[in-house]
């Protein structure tokens, strides 16, 4: 009973709080509030309406997400530009999953792919 109460007295004090690692340890505790809308922005992508999708993710993203979902949303919007044709775009969105996770790295399938893996391997090769 006393932890619930300490938990529960550190999340009313970090509530106000709007730094980063504050954020982020919010998150794990209430959940993040873009979650809902990364997963609808993957199941657009997966089912190939490419407009939606993009303006999912980046709601998504506007939302607050956890550092693992900022990737996993920049990584499909950069997807979604190659595919478009839209190079610096693309590059700018594997820059920004890269910055929230400088270990970030493609499924072997994904890195294999002729428009987006080259561009993530340049990328890459620059941090």
């Amino acid at each position: 009973m006393r932890q619930a109460r300490l938990l529960l007295a550190a999340v009313v004090l970090l509530a106000g709080c709007d730094t980063a690692p504050i954020k982020e340890i919010r998150g794990l505790i209430q959940g993040h509030k873009g979650e809902p809308e990364l997963a609808a922005g993957v199941r657009a992508y997966e089912n190939g309406s490419y407009n939606e999708s993009a303006r999912q993710l980046q709601s998504a993203l506007d939302s607050g997400l956890s550092r693992s979902d900022q990737v996993q949303a920049h990584k499909y919007l950069a997807f979604i530009h190659c595919a478009s044709g839209r190079e610096r775009p693309c590059r700018d969105e594997f820059r920004k999953a890269l910055a929230a996770d400088p270990e970030f790295e493609l499924a072997p399938a994904e890195a294999g792919h002729p428009t987006w893996g080259p561009v993530f391997r340049s990328v890459r090769a620059r941090k």
